[in-house]
């Protein structure tokens, strides 16, 4: 190599294992540009994001550890949340800004930012709550993510779903509000009545709140898309890190023209070809610049498909988001968490590579570390593990034992070797049986075989208590130590919510 690797990691949000074509024998849809990174190196086909949402997933890919560890136990931030990654902690960002690299993040933030009101108090919400009429639109953002390690940043708080409708650039909105939105579609979830909901009405879907002069729904992609191409341009001459969490295609599901019926499938096929697009239009610079063969680009998801992509129409069409998988979004099973993950560095990565082993979006931060040569703290990155070695040979040995998944609803999951126990008795999501559905005729725990059982449709938990508990001690070890890597024991936040689950007092 004659210099440092530029780094550029494009994370979809909500999108399915089996949307890629590659991985999907059954695809109902062809997606050239995520094949080609197949093709020209490693994709691994049993990658996990932390957790089966979004703030949580996107906490463990920058600061490479477990997303429950932070205060945020469960769910997902809203709009106006305050900044969920502490100013101490290590991110992803701030190591690559000691090694000498600019650094920019473009799109979909959502692990919180401090706004200011009018009397210069934070606010704090969740995503039910619309009352944010009271932000000083005009006031500096604090804790934003020019604070954890970005030098550029420019894109949204959170989802494309979810207000403020502003762009933010650096500290500060890009405008002030001109119109209040009043909320678009069908809400995704209606009470707990499933049985009002339909996923055909909640493609195009957004909540109420103020939409900025220069901010056009339909237009973000490719808003956020020409920003990233520009900051190559821009740092062409130093080593660069780009991360840009897309805001698709999660909901609203909002294909621009020349997409439409594409995909011969529905509309969220159609959004998928888009961000196979997204793909075609950053490596064509990277080319064009003479810098594509030092350049490791990333692709993955930020947990699995919604079913806001309506499976019941795109299985008309041969197509399954989830591909095998059970699940989706939200969920403790596969489909909510299994997710596409490419990397390719054609300078390095031998080509076509095709990994089975065991990994997570939080061990992208070890990896690189040992790539830039960058010695971890203890109280740093305490659940990455590097894949440096299965980019080298992807037959190499497996660099994780187990690793732990959460689903919405704060449900934990321990996967080792061929076993996984999940320590809820439904999906801790919304696939039946779904969080606050009755459940009390079902065994408190599940395990499953997935070399047998990859669809997760037999809980044999009531055969192997003996290895049930022995997971189950695993996890709440896990937990303790702060960690899972090796390394001084650390402290999680909140230890007292950790202390007082009743399956982790026998293993304390």
């Amino acid at each position: 190599m004659n210099k440092k690797p530029n780094v550029i990691f494009i994370l979809a949000d909500d999108m399915g294992y089996g949307d890629v074509s590659a991985l999907n024998e059954n695809a109902g849809f062809q997606t050239p540009n995520f094949d080609r990174l197949c093709e020209e190196g490693v994709a691994f086909t049993d990658a996990h994001a932390t957790s089966a949402v979004c703030s949580p997933s996107r906490y463990g890919l920058l600061t490479g550890r477990y997303n429950w560890r932070s205060r945020l136990k469960k769910g997902v931030l809203g709009g106006c949340d305050r900044a969920l990654i502490a100013p101490e902690r290590l991110t992803i960002g701030k190591m690559f800004q000691e090694m000498g690299y600019k650094t920019a993040a473009i799109g979909k933030w959502h692990v919180g930012m401090d706004f200011a009101n009018v009397g210069d108090e934070i606010l704090e919400h969740d995503m039910a709550d619309y009352g944010i009429r009271d932000l000083d639109y005009s006031a500096k953002i604090e804790n934003g993510p020019t604070t954890r390690g970005f030098d550029y940043f420019f894109g949204l708080a959170a989802s494309l779903d979810t207000a403020p409708y502003l762009f933010i650039e650096n500290d500060h909105f890009t405008s002030l509000p001109d119109h209040y939105s009043e909320e678009v579609g069908v809400s995704f979830w209606v009470g707990k009545d499933k049985d009002k909901f339909d996923p055909r009405h909640s493609k195009i879907f957004w909540r109420e709140g103020p939409v900025g002069a220069d901010f056009d729904h339909e237009q973000v992609m490719p808003v956020l898309t020409k920003k990233v191409i520009d900051k190559i341009e821009e740092y062409k001459e130093d080593p660069f890190f780009i991360y840009f969490p897309m805001t698709a295609v999660h909901t609203p599901i909002l294909p621009t023209k020349e997409f439409r019926g594409k995909s011969g499938t529905n509309l969220y096929g159609d959004f998928v070809l888009m961000c196979d697009d997204v793909v075609k239009q950053v490596t064509d610079k990277l080319k064009e610049l003479g810098l594509y063969d030092n350049t490791i680009v990333v692709f993955a998801s930020d947990n699995g498909c919604s079913s806001c992509a309506d499976y019941e129409e795109l299985a008309l069409f041969g197509h399954n988001p989830s591909y095998v998988f059970r699940g989706n979004k939200h969920d403790i099973y596969e489909g909510g968490h299994r997710i596409p993950f490419i990397i390719r560095w054609p300078e390095v990565i031998p080509a076509g590579g095709r990994c089975n082993s065991l990994v997570c979006l939080s061990d992208f931060f070890a990896t690189m570390a040992e790539i830039l040569g960058y010695d971890l703290p203890d109280n740093a990155a305490e659940d990455s593990f590097s894949m440096l070695s299965l980019l080298l040979n992807a037959d190499a040995p497996a660099v994780r034992t187990e690793l732990i998944h959460q689903s919405m609803d704060g449900s934990l999951s321990i996967r080792k070797g061929k076993y996984k126990l999940e320590m809820c008795p439904g999906s801790g999501g919304e696939t039946y049986p779904y969080t606050g559905c009755e459940t009390s005729d079902l065994p408190e725990y599940q395990l499953y075989d997935l070399d047998r059982d990859i669809s997760e449709k037999n809980n044999i938990i009531e055969n192997e208590k003996e290895i049930a508990e022995s997971l189950k001690c695993d996890l709440t070890k896990i937990i303790h130590d702060g960690r899972s890597t090796k390394g001084q024991a650390q402290k999680n936040e909140g230890e007292e919510f950790w202390a007082a689950i009743e399956w982790t007092k026998d293993y304390i």
